[in-house]
């Protein structure tokens, strides 16, 4: 059959099953296919289903042309909710990504001007940061509902932070990570400083080992997994560093919130310098 004769609806169909990746590679193979390739039809296969309410969501409009157009702009982070989270779209995977900003974050004591500082930053893709000036106390927590998520998609939170050159405290005793959906609680130990990173392949392994029991889930049951972490701050490509929180499998078809939480409440210590951006949700496969 001509190319030209097959219909609109079934090319795209065919597509929806591949990837916006597939999609821009059929394009280059021949005019026809470019012509079916770049269809509204076929990239709205690509967009959220629930699209139309975030663009209701976005701090500044998007204008566009074309579903395309507006999948390639929605891969770039987005302001949302009056500036308290950001949305994007992983462009591979098409897989919804979301971070709440600091100020969209229950922190323990962060309106009191003696223990936390609200400021801008430049760096920040928000309008302020949450910077501890001095403690004991520490705890930071993050909720989110599942339904704003992919459906059957493993999903890592990460505590998106800086060190200020004045940081003191930090590392004298690991903090309590902690991540619960459901039935689903996930307990863990890291350090917010540098030093106790561990390497790429142990982390590799721990985060497989997650994901196999993450996905085995009963609804009829609790299941919490524990361990010691150990690991520390790890440098972002924008400039910040990230510690897991946790991470969890995404079924989709339940309305749960995701409760994620960062503490060191044990020592007496005073601790100070640790400069807050966010929690980020994002797919890990």
């Amino acid at each position: 059959m001509n190319l030209d004769h097959l219909p609109e609806d079934c090319f795209a169909h065919i597509l929806s099953f591949t990837s916006p990746g597939d999609a821009y590679h059929c394009s280059l193979v021949s005019w026809s296919f470019r012509t079916m390739a770049d269809l509204d039809s076929v990239w709205e296969k690509f967009l959220p289903s629930d699209h139309a309410e975030i663009l209701s969501r976005l701090v500044c409009p998007i204008t566009y042309s074309s579903n395309k157009e507006l999948f390639i702009k929605l891969c770039r982070p987005n302001l949302i909710d009056g500036g308290k989270k950001m949305f994007s779209i992983e462009k591979s995977t098409r897989k919804k990504c979301y971070m709440l900003s600091a100020r969209d974050l229950s922190i323990t004591w962060a309106r009191n001007p003696l223990y936390w500082t609200w400021r801008p930053l430049v760096e920040s893709r928000f309008a302020e940061v949450a910077e501890l000036r001095t403690i004991w106390w520490l705890e930071i927590c993050g909720t989110m509902n599942t339904q704003m998520l992919s459906p059957k998609t493993v999903y890592g939170a990460y505590l998106i932070a800086k060190l200020a050159d004045r940081a003191y405290g930090l590392d004298s005793l690991p903090s309590e990570v902690s991540l619960e959906v459901g039935n689903f609680k996930s307990q863990g130990t890291v350090y917010l400083s540098t030093r106790h990173d561990q390497s790429r392949k142990q982390a590799a392994a721990a985060d497989l080992e997650h994901e196999h029991f993450s996905k085995r889930i009963g609804a009829s049951r609790r299941r919490v997994l524990e361990g010691d972490h150990g690991g520390g701050l790890c440098e972002r490509k924008d400039g910040w560093m990230e510690v897991e929180i946790g991470s969890f499998y995404n079924e989709g078809c339940a309305n749960n919130d995701v409760r994620m939480s960062v503490k060191e409440v044990k020592g007496a210590h005073l601790k100070g310098g640790l400069i807050v951006e966010g929690i980020e949700i994002r797919p890990k496969i």
